[in-house]
């Protein structure tokens, strides 16, 4: 429960005022703050996520911890420490005093160092180097430091620039209303000060287990006591005739988007191949330029088969009323210049075409060093391979999901990050269980719709409330089990089903 004012929190709040799980908001020296009672204890802590400062205030209390109801990152209410992505920055964190009936909010505390509770065993990996640049990778590099490991971090990425917010790219970073200055995850100067050693443009192309070498690709050799395979995935390239005056871009690499970006510049026209959420969001991000956008898909409603039907329908409607035009059950030929001709004979005009129909694990690196593949790199429990202390996080790992029993790997950046920084704990020999709840988010104009659980094969899709009135929960069920629940506008209520996948699977 909310309370919500602009009450100065070191005045002091009667006790009597404050009720279990309540959630007021005020402030502290003029910043904003909320105080939280859990029994006996009272916790003040910064408002606002430092991921994409969402309003904790309107999160969800979860033992001694405050999740963010816009992208599910959870936060110590002792500490202020982001413990599960996608922040990875704490929030500031007051002491709390009781006297006379009251409830007082002092001093600010210093920041965390370390993860909460970590004892790291006695021997550590002499060196850890991690294979990619992205979510995964950032987050597991980030958190070895705050578990306070010291020795050499190696992160070997091919991408040219440092790790950056990949969701954001099809979403506010294309659509103009985020600056690129937004974009990079860390400063250049946190990596050196963090001594991690980020070697761009450079990939791993070969693991000798026997000898714990990696090979990069400028013959270089590195070792490793520990390795995480974070290779991500890339996207599916389609065999389509074009002439040398096309121009046609895929939506994967921050130089993608600054592609498109300068191809839109003087474009009026476009066309996404890929009706997926990517080619929906672009679609999205380029209308909000002023670009004629036509979606040309294989599929005869929009995401029907991981959304359902209701979903898909209701989705096209929104972007046709933003002036969007499907072209559903078919494909592109050829592109011919700035004509696109489509697999029934039908023209389009293009300045430029977004290919956006999906992507696959990267897992040659995998398959090369022999680790067991299984429709991606197979994890235990713990995320190591098939090799003992060779682990993999992210869209590439298939691993054993504790909620559903089965072996599942996901696409989704909040589950890289998280995946990367349980793998790093247990680089470091902690052994602790992947214990995660996919959850993504999806923006289209001003829709954003919020998804927890994964139902890859569900019986039903219940819809309670209106999707045209953006206020609704959508559940995916197998029998009478709950796989996954999408919400729009219900920010607690996806927090709630979140909370409730994690005490089924004993997470909690």
């Amino acid at each position: 429960m909310e309370q919500s004012g602009d009450i100065d929190l070191k005045a002091g709040l009667a006790l009597a005022q404050l009720a279990e799980g309540a959630i007021i908001s005020g402030r502290v020296d003029g910043e904003e703050a909320v105080l939280v009672r859990r029994g006996k204890d009272y916790f003040a802590v910064g408002a606002a996520c430092t991921h994409y400062h969402g309003p904790l205030a309107k999160g969800l209390i979860v033992g001694n911890t405050i999740r963010c109801p816009l992208h599910h990152a959870c936060f110590s209410l002792r500490t202020g420490e982001a413990l599960h992505a996608p922040a990875l920055d704490p929030i500031a964190c007051w002491r709390v005093e009781v006297a006379l009936d009251k409830v007082f909010v002092r001093e600010k505390l210093s920041a965390p160092q370390r993860a909460e509770s970590v004892a790291l065993p006695a021997k550590s990996p002499a060196s850890i180097v991690i294979a990619g640049g992205g979510a995964a990778a950032l987050a597991a590099a980030d958190m070895l430091r705050r578990c306070g490991y010291s020795g050499p971090v190696t992160m070997v990425s091919a991408d040219d620039v440092p790790p950056y917010d990949r969701p954001n790219l099809s979403k506010d970073f294309l659509a103009g209303t985020a600056p690129e200055e937004w974009m990079p995850l860390r400063s250049a100067q946190y990596y050196t000060d963090r001594k991690i050693d980020l070697l761009l443009k450079q990939r791993v192309t070969a693991i000798d287990a026997a000898r714990s070498v990696v090979r990069l690709d400028d013959g270089r050799q590195l070792a490793y006591g520990a390795l995480l395979l974070a290779t991500g995935a890339d996207p599916i390239r389609l065999d389509i005739s074009t002439t040398s005056a096309a121009r046609t871009f895929y939506m994967r690499s921050f130089a993608d988007t600054r592609a498109i970006l300068a191809a839109a510049e003087s474009a009026k026209a476009a066309v996404i191949v890929g009706a997926s959420f990517i080619g929906l969001e672009v679609a999205a991000s380029l209308r909000s330029r002023g670009i004629d956008v036509h979606v040309v898909g294989l599929e005869q409603v929009p995401l029907e088969r991981v959304m359902g039907r209701d979903i898909g329908l209701f989705l096209r409607a929104v972007h046709e009323s933003h002036g969007v035009i499907f072209h559903l059950g078919r494909s592109v030929s050829h592109i011919d210049g700035r004509q696109v001709t489509l697999t029934d004979g039908t023209t389009l005009h293009a300045d430029f075409v977004v290919l956006g129909v999906g992507v696959r694990p990267v897992i040659a690196l995998a398959e090369q060093a022999g680790l067991a593949i299984d429709r991606g790199v197979s994890v235990n429990e713990y995320l190591e391979t098939s090799a003992p202390g060779i682990f993999a996080a992210g869209d590439i790992a298939r691993w054993p999901d504790p909620y559903s029993g089965d072996r599942i790997r996901v696409e989704h950046w909040v589950v890289a990050e998280r995946q990367g920084q349980t793998a790093a704990r247990n680089m470091l020999g902690l052994r602790e269980p992947c214990a995660v709840v996919p959850f993504f988010w999806s923006q289209h104009y001003d829709l954003v719709i919020n998804y927890v659980g994964h139902a890859e094969k569900y019986d039903t899709a219940t819809i309670d409330g209106r999707l045209e009135s953006h206020n609704c929960a959508v559940t995916y069920q197998r029998g009478e089990r709950t796989l996954a629940v999408a919400t729009v506008s219900r920010d607690l209520q996806s927090l709630q089903a979140e909370r409730a996948m994690e005490m089924a699977a004993g997470m909690l």
